[in-house]
């Protein structure tokens, strides 16, 4: 199970805007689709959350644009939990493209642990919580995700 889960693609035509680069909208699915697909990989369906009866939802989204990306660049999104308070998570993003090994934009949701019947936050099962390893940010792996390629050392996100 993966403590800091990578998708790869390629930027598609529907993720283009009027401005010929990706649309900040496409950040925004890619950062719940690869966190989906991050949660499944540690066991945690959405069929699983249904049958618990609760889930995550997104109280707030940030994004950190720092280079465009364009029609068919292959990109990287790396995502990992960074904390957990009772009834919330923040989830951080890194968007690397992969020709250059550069970090394109860095993102953070909060994340609410919601109960499905009353619409209302609750605890964070232990065991979901249990399912993600916190990454802290001096983290050795995660130190070298953020590093352009050919840098002497790892750059902050």
């Amino acid at each position: 199970m993966p403590r800091i889960y990578t998708h790869r693609f390629t930027v598609a035509d529907d993720a283009i805007d009027v401005n010929r680069h990706v649309n900040n909208l496409a950040y925004v699915r890619w950062m719940q689709d690869v966190a989906t697909a991050h949660s499944a990989a540690q066991g945690w369906t959405f069929e699983r959350y249904l049958a618990a009866g609760a889930g995550w939802f997104v109280r707030s989204h940030y994004i950190e644009y720092l280079r465009p990306a364009f029609l068919g660049d292959a990109l990287a999104v790396h995502t990992w939990v960074s904390g957990f308070k009772p009834r919330s998570s923040p989830r951080r993003y890194l968007f690397v493209r992969d020709a250059d090994q550069v970090p394109i934009a860095r993102a953070e949701t909060l994340w609410v642990f919601v109960d499905f019947a009353t619409g209302r936050p609750v605890r964070i099962p232990v065991d979901v919580e249990a399912a993600f390893p916190v990454v802290p940010d001096d983290d050795p792996e995660l130190q070298a995700l953020r590093a352009p390629a050919g840098s002497a050392g790892a750059g902050r996100t």
